[in-house]
């Protein structure tokens, strides 16, 4: 059974950094395309990263400079290092597996919340 594990949100002020994980089981997150992606409050979900099985990440624009994807392949958890946050990143955050273009398993969801 796959399953991804999110954690690591919390309530936080602008500016101030968090690091999202996503531990994952039933997988290998270095076989997989894992994205990060975010549903801000009455608003539909959004892209913000991925990596992809050869390590290469790509970026929203909205958060190009601000977050990194990494992926640890022995503890099986990708990350998500949010930095300058911004009241703007307050969301719901998941994390996604997928693999030849389709979604295999999601995260739970994180919330992160950015006080002004």
């Amino acid at each position: 059974q796959v399953k991804l594990v999110n954690s690591g949100g919390g309530s936080v002020q602008a500016g101030a950094s968090l690091r999202l994980s996503c531990a994952a089981s039933g997988i290998s997150v270095g076989d997989y395309t894992m994205g990060w992606y975010r549903q801000p409050p009455g608003k539909q979900r959004e892209l913000v990263g991925r990596i992809t099985k050869t390590g290469d990440t790509n970026y929203a624009d909205f958060v190009k400079g601000r977050f990194t994807i990494s992926r640890d392949n022995a503890k099986n958890t990708v990350y998500l290092q949010m930095n300058n946050l911004k009241p703007e990143d307050t969301a719901v955050y998941s994390c996604n597996a997928a693999f030849l273009g389709t979604n295999v398993a999601w995260g739970q969801g994180t919330q992160v919340t950015v006080s002004s």
